[in-house]
């Protein structure tokens, strides 16, 4: 296999760090473990964020979200450390991590967190005619 799995983040400088943009990745095949049981867990992973000077390098994020594939975690604690981590290594201006988990025993679990830079002001809605 050419590629393993890895913690390592990478970023890129922003291209265009002077104006609020929104980056909207999906991730479809997130898996970790139960920690109960053992059993695979599977997710459809949302992030939105506004990048501040660098954003999130997709190779990097892939091989990143590979590495939870053989870890028990419950759905509430791996959304927000990966919400955490990915704060840490790019430093946005405002981040959200949505994790829709599939169906486990009739109950569908989704978790959203989310990070705001305290000095970031959120634009106003804009109304089009």
């Amino acid at each position: 296999m050419s590629t393993q799995p890895g913690q390592d983040l990478e970023t890129f400088e922003n291209p265009h760090p002077g104006r609020d943009y929104t980056v909207r990745v999906r991730l479809p095949e997130f898996t970790c473990l139960c920690p109960k049981t053992g059993q695979p867990d599977f997710a459809v992973l949302n992030l939105e964020y506004v990048p501040d000077q660098h954003c999130v390098e997709l190779k990097s994020l892939k091989l990143y979200i590979w590495s939870f594939r053989d870890e028990g975690a419950f759905h509430e604690d791996v959304t927000n450390r990966i919400l955490d981590q990915l704060v840490a290594a790019c430093a946005p201006r405002f981040m959200r991590l949505t994790a829709e988990f599939n169906v486990r025993g009739g109950i569908y679990t989704t978790v959203v967190a989310e990070h705001r830079d305290p000095d970031w002001q959120t634009p106003g809605k804009i109304e089009l005619p």
